[in-house]
């Protein structure tokens, strides 16, 4: 109980900033308020890394999702803090807290990196990947030392840095280049190391991975989506995409936590299988929609000036579409990505085919047993037949 007194206050803290940034917008303006995104990437890291050092104190994940989302907040909550002390006139505040907002974002680099280094043992895979680490250390401290301590103007707030150390040379952008390629290059090979750990592991790490790659897919299918809307719409769209980016990064910290603290761990097969399913469903429908009320109100323009009569045959045929596509997609995923659940599916079909002619009491029983041994592969079947009394 005593644990969860600090980590709870903490927790607390952290998400009344974007809270109150949520509240403000809301009350200062109309549609998605900007901080909704904020709050969503907040709340995930930081509840996430709270539960999982309530559980177990000792796993270093946890502590570094509560770091990164801690880190956020500090530096919203700095942008906020000068926005107000400029607006008041305070300079001298402003300095210190511009500077901090300089660096105080690098703690969000510790998730890929000794994020997936670590995950899901907290313990590296082996003392090879040690130079890994100390890579990272070393971008780590390239990109504080810059950010710290490089003369010029500051990012968040149009002053110059009070801290700033003028060398005589151009040695800040050279150290920041290499920073970020220390930082890059570490990241690059966590993810390696993350491939090079599921094959060595066993089966509940294997499920544990599984999860984090999951949320790696649905971050990765998020990022395309923004993509696509500020492609296609163009930026009006930044509220959406924002929102589409924030809940996709979010799956991180909820598909780690769920690995780490083994909640469900081995429905992740379920979960897959399910995503790709309506996954696919959905942009067939969506496409064919799209497709077919553009289509009729071509067809239907000298007829009708509205586009009722379009939207509405659209939207029955998209109805009777769905349970075929959806019979048609769950096929093709179990096929291309269940394949062991897709071959016991055909096995018990041609099974009960066959059943119902067979006659044989004894060709049953050995056919019966062939089933279950191609679809279930245990390590022995056998099969005990009562016989009638007389």
């Amino acid at each position: 109980m005593k644990r969860w007194v600090p980590i709870g206050l903490l927790w607390l803290l952290a998400v009344s900033v974007p809270v109150g940034g949520v509240v403000d917008d809301v009350t200062s303006s109309g549609g998605i308020p900007s901080s909704t995104s904020w709050l969503v990437f907040v709340l995930a890291f930081v509840s996430v890394g709270a539960l999982i050092v309530s559980r177990r104190p000792g796993h270093p994940i946890g502590w570094i999702l509560l770091l990164a989302g801690v880190s956020s907040v500090l530096v919203g909550s700095t942008g906020y803090a000068a926005d107000e002390f400029i607006r008041l006139g305070s300079d001298q505040p402003v300095l210190v807290i511009g500077w901090i907002s300089t660096w105080a974002w690098l703690p969000v680099w510790l998730a890929p990196t000794f994020g997936l280094l670590l995950f899901p043992t907290g313990r590296l895979p082996s003392r090879r990947w040690r130079p890994v680490v100390w890579l990272a250390i070393v971008g780590f401290l390239a990109q504080f030392v810059t950010a710290a301590f490089a003369p010029g103007p500051m990012q968040d707030v149009p002053m110059d840095n009070p801290f700033g150390v003028d060398v005589g040379i151009d040695l800040w952008n050279p150290l920041r280049a290499v920073g970020i390629a220390a930082l890059l290059i570490a990241v690059a090979a966590s993810i390696v190391s993350l491939v090079v750990r599921y094959r060595a592991a066993h089966a509940v790490e294997r499920q544990q991975i599984k999860w984090l790659m999951y949320a790696g897919m649905l971050v990765a299918g998020g990022l395309c989506a923004v993509v696509a809307l500020e492609t296609v719409i163009g930026p009006g769209t930044a509220p959406y995409t924002e929102a589409i980016a924030s809940m996709a990064l979010a799956t991180v910290p909820v598909a780690t936590g769920i690995a780490i603290l083994r909640h469900r761990l081995f429905d992740i097969d379920v979960v897959v299988n399910r995503t790709l399913v309506y996954g696919g469903l959905t942009v067939s429908l969506g496409a064919a929609y799209v497709g077919s009320v553009l289509l009729l109100q071509l067809v239907l323009r000298p007829l009708t000036e509205t586009s009722g009569l379009a939207v509405a045959v659209s939207t029955l045929a998209v109805a009777a579409l769905f349970r075929p596509v959806r019979s048609r997609i769950q096929a093709v995923v179990d096929r291309r990505f269940f394949r062991r659940k897709y071959d016991a599916a055909r096995t018990l079909a041609a099974f009960g085919g066959r059943l119902r002619d067979e006659l044989d009491v004894e060709a049953l029983g050995t056919d019966l047993e062939a089933v279950v041994r191609d679809t279930m592969q245990p390590a022995h079947v056998s099969l005990w037949l009562r016989r009638a009394e007389r």
